[in-house]
């Protein structure tokens, strides 16, 4: 059996990950069945990874290190135990939030030096997504949908300077790996996106 295909999804909070990801869900489960594709995310995507993920999202961490350890710690149980096994079978994965995430908000965000970062992902052997849709929307607009949407985590607290420079990572990151890493307007009616997204990730399913 071939290895399943992996998806991500990434950009800052608000940016319409969580929606975008149930649709495209829905999409490849109509098209090729329901048993080929599982959605998860990060933090917290496995069973016990929300006590993790309420730690990480609550500021219950001092140490400047914590949080890349914690992230780490949660991607290295969540690859194990959910993501490795579903590609392992064939299945396609979709993941809100991977290794792009840390480095954006870590590294652009925190200020902890992207060598160390990504050394730490090469100590774990994570696997590479093959596709990662890049959802990019101004901090401005991410917020507003984020007091909408109800609470807003400790992240969404450090309001638009600190979004700014993570979205500065991630587009980073998207020239770096253009290939890879899609960037798509966050600001597109939801069933446009939807359509350009799931355009995107059939062509990728049909090579």
């Amino acid at each position: 059996m071939s290895r399943g295909l992996f998806f991500t999804f990434e950009g800052i909070d608000g940016c319409g990950k969580t929606t975008q990801a149930g649709l495209l869900f829905e999409r490849l489960a109509s098209r090729f069945g329901s048993d080929s594709v599982i959605w998860t995310r990060e933090p917290g995507g496995w069973e016990g990874g929300e006590r993790l993920r309420e730690l990480l999202l609550s500021a219950g961490t001092k140490h400047p290190m914590s949080e890349p350890f914690l992230f780490t710690a949660d991607r290295c149980e969540h690859v194990a135990r959910v993501i490795a096994p579903a590609l392992a079978s064939g299945r396609t994965v979709l993941c809100e939030r991977y290794t792009d995430s840390t480095v954006a908000y870590q590294s652009w965000g925190r200020g902890v030096p992207l060598s160390m970062i990504e050394e730490m992902f090469r100590w774990c052997a994570f696997p590479a997504p093959d596709l990662t849709f890049l959802i990019d929307v101004p901090p401005g607009t991410a917020l507003e949908r984020a007091v909408l949407r109800g609470r807003l985590d400790f992240m969404e607290k450090k309001g638009s300077p600190f979004l700014e420079k993570v979205r500065e990572g991630f587009l980073f990151l998207s020239g770096r790996e253009p290939e890879r890493i899609i960037r798509f307007d966050g600001c597109l009616d939801i069933e446009r996106l939807a359509d350009e997204i799931g355009g995107k990730a059939e062509v990728f399913l049909s090579r």
